[in-house]
């Protein structure tokens, strides 16, 4: 209804595993890991760079990166890159993408590179 009461899920899109791979396909994507330090060392999508959602810098981090390109969030499960996915279009980021079930549901094996 006239976008006033618009919720912060609906400023970014929620991909399944197929549909976020496809997206990572185009030239600019950054993908960030949301989860812990830990997590991602145990294993993350290659490519990502590892930004943990609940720690105090990461505004300040995720400010670094290029607004305007298409960018991809994931977790374990979902839930903590949907809030970041959240964070990222309220602070001015135009392409968000979130991966529905997190690395639990990502069909590829993770590297720890």
């Amino acid at each position: 209804m006239f976008g006033f009461n618009k919720s912060a899920d609906s400023a970014f899109h929620n991909l399944t595993p197929a549909k976020f791979a496809e997206g990572l396909r185009q030239p600019g994507a950054v993908l960030v890991d949301v989860r812990r330090p830990e997590e991602f060392a145990a294993g993350h999508l290659p490519g990502a760079v590892n930004i943990e959602v609940t720690a105090p810098d990461f505004g300040q981090r995720v400010a670094a990166l290029d607004q305007d390109a298409p960018t991809y969030v994931y977790c374990r499960s979902g839930a903590r890159s949907a809030s970041a996915a959240g964070m990222l279009t309220k602070s001015g980021f135009a392409n968000v993408s979130n991966l529905l079930g997190g690395v639990l549901d990502w069909p590829e094996p993770l590297t720890t590179k």
